[in-house]
């Protein structure tokens, strides 16, 4: 293992890719996504066919509460057996990828393949940890997910870690180093996703990653960026799937209470395979994820949000403004004086409470067209959030701890990470 990256919390992996698969219909977008949309996953499963694809390899979550979702996790274990069986694999031992991802607006976002220590990441709120969550984890969410990946014998990642490099020291200098690199793959999304180019680093395009993020880490680049003296260091903050990297430190803090400390190292569980991008990235984008609710009188749920916040009301005004969209009529209500820094700390703080004692469904939604759609069907509701600008991020995590769950995503639905790497965690 390469010895600069000891300090870091980020390794080069031995990666697998497919060796000849169709990589169009290999590729299919993170698991939870689209999940009130079947259709979607529907058109994913005509377009995939009988052809080897990580579709066979992950659970969307749309199915997560299935009656037979212990049949779709064994169909899963059986299908990585199989694949790892017929050499359908090959494998890129201490590697990094470049990755170059065509966004649907045509922006070109960059990212960097490799694999995080799980004793670096907490995603405990206030955590001095190398490696933070950006929001609130919701534990109830990790048990079924843990099911899932627990007897797997390989794992994908939807997950990517943002790092604060302004200067763009890290990613960046790679764009034009593509020229000394093995090309791995170059081919177009399925379902609008857009196009996806990767390639291999070289031993000292890895070694220059190593410097960069070191350099990231001192004391002077900490105080610099955030004016804060003697905080611990912050290097990597969740972006998406932390509900996912949760979920891998669960499964790995199992297997050390059966294994002696000694060989923790060597547990391949301990290390998670995750895409690192630039926060200052120009294609990446903040945008507000929505909340639509199932199952509710619309009328009722806007008179007890404006009754929980004395001096909220109907219409546009000074404080948190949030849209809402019911069955006949599109309105938004205002909360004067909030207490919370972030509209979505406003609204999720009534909607839990009053979920809870109304009941409901709550669904996390990606984008204005779906919030309004999903929203206007009777017995729904859909409250759109504005959007939270990304320079606040790193800050905001390194003084205040987490955002409220579900603060932001990056990119629209279909921009989002898919599952192209693999890496055996057994």
């Amino acid at each position: 293992m390469n010895e600069k990256f000891r300090k870091l919390g980020f390794y080069p992996a031995d990666i697998l890719l497919p060796k000849d698969a169709d990589m169009t219909k290999w590729a299919v977008v993170a698991c939870d996504q689209f999940t009130s949309q079947p259709e979607y996953w529907q058109a994913v499963e005509d377009t995939v066919g009988d052809a080897p694809s990580a579709l066979r390899l992950i659970l969307p979550e749309a199915r997560l509460n299935d009656p037979d979702v212990d049949d779709h996790i064994a169909a899963i274990n059986g299908a990585m057996n199989r694949y790892l069986a017929a050499g359908v694999f090959q494998t890129l031992p201490e590697s990094l990828f470049y990755i170059e991802r065509t966004q649907s607006d045509g922006r070109v976002r960059h990212g960097l393949i490799g694999m995080v220590d799980l004793d670096q990441y907490d995603f405990t709120p206030g955590s001095g940890a190398l490696i933070r969550a950006t929001e609130g984890t919701v534990l109830s969410r990790i048990p079924p997910r843990v099911r899932v990946r627990q007897d797997a014998p390989i794992e994908l990642p939807h997950v990517m870690l943002l790092i604060d490099d302004p200067d763009r020291t890290v990613i960046e200098p790679l764009t034009a180093g593509t020229d000394t690199m093995e090309k791995l793959y170059d081919f177009d999304l399925q379902q609008g996703g857009g196009h996806l180019k990767g390639w291999k680093l070289t031993d000292t395009q890895m070694d220059a990653v190593a410097d960069a993020l070191t350099a990231m880490c001192t004391p002077e680049a900490m105080e610099k960026k955030y004016g804060l003296k003697n905080a611990a260091p912050l290097l990597f903050a969740v972006g998406d799937g932390n509900h996912s990297l949760a979920t891998a430190k669960q499964c790995y803090e199992n297997l050390k209470k059966v294994t002696p400390e000694d060989q923790w190292a060597t547990l391949p569980a301990r290390y998670a395979l995750v895409e690192v991008v630039n926060n200052h990235d120009d294609a990446l984008q903040f945008e507000p994820i929505h909340r639509v609710l199932f199952g509710v009188e619309p009328e009722k749920v806007l008179e007890a949000f404006q009754a929980y916040y004395p001096g909220a009301h109907e219409g546009t005004g000074e404080g948190h403004t949030i849209a809402y969209t019911c069955a006949g009529r599109t309105g938004a209500v205002t909360v004067p004086d909030p207490k919370m820094q972030l509209a979505v700390g406003t609204l999720q703080t009534f909607l839990d409470a009053y979920l809870k004692e109304h009941g409901g469904e709550v669904d996390y939604i990606h984008g204005d067209d779906v919030t309004d759609e999903l929203g206007s069907k009777p017995g729904n509701i859909g409250f759109k959030l504005p959007a939270m600008g990304k320079e606040q991020l790193f800050k905001t995590v390194m003084a205040d701890g987490v955002l409220p769950r579900k603060t932001f995503s990056m990119g629209h639905a279909q921009d989002k990470r898919y599952y192209v790497e693999a890496r055996k965690i057994k």
